[in-house]
């Protein structure tokens, strides 16, 4: 693709670990990339050089979407793609600025809050837990005597299960309080000042049983492409909600997951989402599917390193040609059965090392291991944590031979994490 039909502009976190997987795809298809940070000097050595790199004010949406457009003004920017929920506020009022296929501001701001968009889908009728938000201000006695239970009680800044804890009963809810109400003391104040309303409140839902599924999908003009549906074999009841190994094809029943995508798509058009990724969590409940999240952004973390379309098509190569508007045919995922586990951190210490890397790989279906974590650096289980150790790639004939080879190698590794030394 020549340079005189733009650029594609990539919103980012500076701790994603897609950078890298975004660059190589847009080098495949030959989309000039521009990278979008609000901590462009901690990523220049990592991405490149300093005219690939664009630094924004992540801090103010607004502001963000005004400096792209004063860049644009420089540089044809002809795509925008978001790899997190704040990002992709950010793209969607740029888009619109820059007139390009868009979601509405709106919608993406419904979709990065945790309670807008319950809101937003009880009140279209689509199937959410029942839900309630209380002032952290306040306390947990009220609303520990207010709540059913089983309940879930989740943090609104925070993402990726962190701060989401299981309450059985009123002592327990006192507890995950407690814990939540710390996490959010000790986050970044500038985080804080940044999502005030979000770091006032606790968001307690209603714990629904089941199994749990993830939709990867595409809007294109309001249209929903479902991409995978991918099976969480590991049971998600608490009382933390780590999530481990994703595979697809998914082994429900074809009906079942007809209700899936239906129920996605609907939940999809009750925020608004019109253009770009989606991607959603839903449980398979006794009554039928229940919607939990969806993000106008793709599969976080190294996941995507699990699908493959068409003449073999990554992702991110998916995302860039949508962005750019270059040609899609309708997107076919490969026929064979892939799946990726996520490194849980078993405790809290220093990582010193991982051993068994080389026995892991040599497992039949094993693609790769990737460990993320240096050595050195400690690191934080859920729900305090924010990361994994790393992940597993595997594929296989079949959906449970993938589940199979994951953890057989995930046996097969061993960490090293030791307390911190005392300071002096």
């Amino acid at each position: 693709m020549a340079d005189s039909q733009g650029e594609l502009l990539l919103l980012v976190p500076t701790t994603s670990y897609r950078l890298d997987d975004f660059r190589q795809a847009a080098r495949r298809l030959g989309v000039p990339l521009v990278v979008g940070s609000d901590r462009c000097h901690q990523i220049e050595d990592y991405f490149g050089e300093e005219r690939d790199l664009l630094s924004l004010d992540y801090r103010r949406p607004a502001r963000a979407a005004e400096q792209i457009a004063e860049a644009a003004a420089r540089r044809p920017i002809r795509g925008i793609v978001p790899a997190s929920d704040p990002t992709a506020v950010i793209a969607a009022l740029a888009a619109e600025r820059l007139g390009l296929p868009h979601n509405p501001p709106a919608a993406a701001r419904r979709a990065a809050n945790k309670l807008a968009m319950r809101v937003a889908l009880r009140d279209a009728g689509v199937p959410v837990p029942g839900f309630r938000a209380f002032p952290v201000a306040d306390g947990a006695a009220g609303p520990a005597r207010e709540v059913a239970y089983p309940c879930v009680l989740k943090p609104l800044i925070f993402s990726a299960s962190r701060g989401v804890i299981r309450a059985d009963d009123p002592a327990g809810f006192a507890g995950a309080w407690r814990r939540i109400e710390k996490l959010l003391h000790d986050t970044a104040p500038e985080r804080r000042a940044r999502e005030e309303d979000g770091a006032r409140q606790v968001l307690v839902e209603d714990f629904v049983p089941g199994a749990e599924v993830a939709v990867e999908g595409l809007l294109r003009g309001g249209a929903l492409e479902v991409l995978a549906i991918f099976d969480k074999p590991d049971p998600l009841d608490g009382p933390y909600f780590e999530e481990t190994i994703y595979v697809t094809p998914s082994r429900h029943p074809a009906p079942l997951l007809a209700r899936v995508e239906a129920m996605t798509a609907a939940a999809a058009k009750a925020l608004g989402l019109v253009e770009g990724p989606v991607h959603a969590e839903l449980r398979l409940a006794p009554a039928g599917p229940v919607v939990l999240e969806v993000a106008a952004r793709s599969i976080g973390g190294l996941c995507s390193r699990t699908l493959r379309f068409g003449a073999g098509l990554s992702l991110e190569e998916v995302l860039v040609a949508h962005a750019m508007g270059l040609p899609l045919a309708p997107l076919r995922r490969e026929a064979r059965a892939s799946g990726v586990m996520m490194l849980p951190i078993p405790r809290r210490g220093v990582l010193h090392g991982v051993r068994g890397v080389e026995a892991a790989k040599a497992i039949a279906g094993v693609d790769d291991v990737v460990i993320t974590v240096p050595a050195g650096r400690e690191v934080v289980p859920l729900p305090e944590g924010d990361s994994y150790l790393g992940f597993l790639f595997a594929h296989g004939e079949t959906p449970a031979q993938v589940e199979a080879s994951l953890r057989e190698a995930h046996a097969r590794l061993g960490f090293d994490i030791r307390a911190p030394l005392p300071v002096a």
